[in-house]
């Protein structure tokens, strides 16, 4: 047995030596060969490994390793894990490189290469910042990780993990090969720098075009996902004719990747400049075919795509299916939640639950889906539109604060974390600013900065702590003031050069400990002389600024006797303004502007027109008052005496 091994070994071994690497159609039947006369033979299994992976035929090599068992699996790491990542299971393959010390560089590759696919972005940073450290194997490794790196910075701030980037800006680097150019172009289109990702969205297609080792079938397939990432850029820029133009002429059937493809329907529809007919458009949607679990779009865009399905369905008015659906994906998340994406869909619940009603119709039908599942933020949050809608801020305010007492009761970590987000405590203190309530609005940002100033490890809201600090600034009670200085003086110690904590620390100590207002940090403040350097009195008083009046008597005391004083110079009206027959010469009549019946000059004429003004002015008759005497003197129909009736005409009686 041990000789018929040793031989096979042998004859595979002599074939690897004659055949060139890129024959891999060889190595394989050269593998099956020798694995039919030993099917154990782990030399040819490997061999066969190999020559799959080159194949690209990964789910063929995941079930060798299945029927070859651990010693292949033992044998082979690098190849096991690649197959993994290649396969659409990257949280496997990251979890075999992270447990394998061999396997060199190779393995960190693989190991940043799976991170990224699994959306673990951070780590992967931190496998290419460890690559880029040490000495490159190959000179093509190099670019390799520029690119890779690129990739990972980009994603890093769709992530909302921008901090962890290695760079934040493009370089002059980045412009020298399509690559670079396009990871920098969509690292600026993740920060909001639109106008930045256009300009180089177009150098990556300019490079891209110039390549001369590249057919013209490379190209198209390189320029057509960095051309469905420009028709986004252009519609979010408002440049809705230069988008349909790149729609029109873009070959969506000739775009491999069918996850980009996808995108690339997505966007025509996005970019028609009329609302289409929600059906069509929904078919439009759904026209695309089903990506392979090797190409799969990231989190953050399935969100989005999958808020587009919703909405499509919303317009399209199927809306049992649409509640449905949207309740069974709310139902299997966690909530309380501060996710976007699932508040955005409980949002499309409630729409779909209401049949896109609003108003108090809407309310009626949303708020017992509130009573169901009353910690659902994107609920809560379309119910206090709706109640502001309706002018109706009381109820908007109870709602709130009756949620944040039911969390507060529960009082797991889960649960604080959303009764102090800073999204919901804003929504409270806008509430309570409509309805005047200053302490309420200290008393709950208060609140929330004591609850994130003892959680410093995590990351802490500044922007809330700001305002918090702001607020009670504005107390001027010792408690307020003293907490104010504490909140200011964390603010300062994370930043030492933050202008809003400085200025901040500075009014809360003025007051409550002015021992502490060391030079160096009122030094640190703007100079007045800075602040008001721009600003003219004249100007604010000539735009109508109260003055006090002790000011006032002083400035009219200062001011130059009127003879002295050059009137003002007439202004000079435009010829085309004036009448036909206007006469310069002749004053115009400073009452023009009256209705003729209210001019001090005016005299009516004849009886009734005296009558009519007499009645107009301040203690004339009245109309009803007249009305009424004229009824005494003729002996009215009620009490008295009868009205003499008028006798008929001819020579009959009246009766």
């Amino acid at each position: 047995m041990a000789a018929t091994k040793s031989a096979a070994t042998n004859s595979l071994s002599a074939l690897l030596r004659q055949t060139t690497l890129d024959d891999h159609e060889e190595f394989l039947k050269a593998a099956n060969a020798e694995l039919k006369k030993s099917k154990t033979d782990l030399e040819a299994q490997h061999v066969k490994v190999v020559a799959l992976l080159n194949l690209e035929r990964y789910d063929d090599v995941l079930k060798l390793f299945e029927d070859g068992g651990d010693g292949l699996k033992e044998r082979a790491k690098l190849e096991y894990a690649y197959a993994l990542y290649r396969a659409g299971r990257p949280d496997e393959a990251v979890n075999i490189a992270e447990n394998t010390e061999s396997g060199g560089r190779g393995m960190k590759h693989v190991l940043a290469q799976a991170a990224y696919r699994a959306e673990n972005f951070e780590q992967a940073a931190e496998v290419y910042r460890q690559l880029s450290g040490k000495r490159a194997a190959m000179e093509n490794e190099v670019n390799d990780l520029i690119i890779n790196s690129g990739a990972v910075d980009a994603q890093l701030e769709w992530a909302g993990l921008g901090h962890l980037a290695h760079k934040k800006k493009p370089m002059k680097e980045d412009m020298e090969a399509f690559e670079t150019a396009y990871n920098a172009a969509c690292g600026s289109i993740s920060r909001g720098e639109l106008g930045q990702g256009e300009v180089l969205l177009q150098r990556s297609k300019d490079l891209c075009n110039a390549l001369e080792d590249l057919t013209e079938v490379e190209k198209m397939a390189e320029l057509l996902p960095i051309i469905v990432q420009q028709i986004y850029v252009l519609i979010q820029l408002g440049k809705i004719d230069e988008a349909v133009k790149l729609c029109t002429d873009l070959p969506f059937a000739e775009i491999r990747e069918l996850s980009t493809r996808h995108l690339a329907y997505v966007n025509s529809i996005a970019a028609s400049k009329f609302h289409p007919n929600p059906y069509l458009a929904h078919r439009l949607f759904h026209s695309t075919p089903k990506p392979p679990n090797t190409d799969q779009h990231f989190s953050f865009q399935s969100a989005i795509l999958r808020q587009n399905e919703y909405v499509l369905e919303l317009l399209s008015q199927k809306y049992t299916g649409l509640a449905n659906s949207t309740e069974t994906y709310i139902l299997s998340q966690l909530y309380p939640t501060t996710s976007a994406t699932t508040n955005s869909i409980a949002v499309l619940n409630a729409a779909a639950n209401a049949h896109n009603a609003t108003g108090k119709a809407a309310l009626k039908a949303i708020l017992p889906i509130f009573e169901k599942r009353p910690n659902d933020v994107g609920v809560l949050l379309t119910i206090i539109h709706l109640y502001i809608l309706t002018n109706n801020h009381g109820a908007a305010v109870s709602l709130l604060e009756s949620f944040f007492e039911r969390l507060d009761e529960g009082g797991t970590e889960s649960e604080l974390d959303v009764r102090f987000a800073p999204g919901l405590i804003g929504t409270l203190v806008s509430l309570y600013s409509l309805q005047g309530r200053k302490s309420h609005s200290r008393s709950e940002l208060a609140k929330a900065a004591n609850y994130w100033s003892q959680h410093e490890s995590r990351n802490v809201p500044k922007a809330l702590l700001k305002a918090a600090g702001t607020a009670l600034l504005e107390g001027h009670t010792p408690e307020d003031l003293s907490k104010a200085a504490e909140i200011f003086a964390s603010l300062h110690e994370q930043d030492p050069t933050d202008p809003t904590a400085i200025a901040g620390l500075v009014a809360a100590y003025a007051t409550t400990n002015p021992s502490k207002l060391n030079s160096q940090l009122i030094d640190s403040l703007p100079p007045v002389s800075r602040l008001v350097s721009k600003i003219e009195a004249a100007a604010l008083e000539d735009a109508g600024v109260a003055i006090p009046l002790a000011i006032a008597t002083i400035e009219n005391k200062k001011r130059p006797a009127a003879d002295k004083v050059k009137p003002a110079k007439a202004k000079k009206v435009r010829t085309s303004r004036m009448p036909k027959d206007f006469d310069p010469q002749k004053k115009m009549d400073p009452e023009r502007w009256l209705p003729m019946r209210d001019r001090s000059y005016y005299r009516p004429k004849g009886r009734k027109g005296k009558q009519r003004v007499a009645g107009l002015t301040q203690g004339g008759e009245v109309k009803e008052e007249k009305e009424k005497v004229a009824e005494i003197k003729t002996g009215g129909a009620g009490g008295g005496g009868q009205a003499k009736k008028k006798k008929g005409k001819g020579k009959g009686k009246g009766w």
